[in-house]
């Protein structure tokens, strides 16, 4: 039997972890859809929501990313940047496929 209410409750639990988290956009960014880049970062600031609350922390960079994307509007450099951080990730940089020596 499903413990999972609907697919959507099971990627934000799934995304609680950060190895998953990372897994995850690391997979959409590949794919460089943007709508795709968009709804993976929604994903996962509502999985950093749901932690959050169940420590009685508040992360209102969380927060106000998950709005903007919910308004239709793409955060910003320096939140997505804040955002990773705060999970424990980084951005980073790699030369395309047969770019690399």
């Amino acid at each position: 039997m499903p413990t999972h209410k609907s697919y959507q409750s099971y990627i934000v639990q799934s995304l609680e972890d950060p190895a998953e988290a990372a897994a995850y956009l690391n997979a959409v960014l590949e794919d460089g859809d943007f709508e795709h880049i968009l709804l993976a970062f929604k994903h996962v600031a509502e999985a950093r929501k749901e932690v959050a609350a169940r420590s009685g922390q508040l992360d209102t960079n969380w927060d106000t990313c998950d709005r903007l994307i919910a308004k239709g509007e793409v955060p910003g450099f320096s939140l997505i940047a804040n955002l990773l951080n705060s999970l424990g990730l980084k951005l980073s940089v790699t030369v395309q496929g047969e770019q690399a020596a």
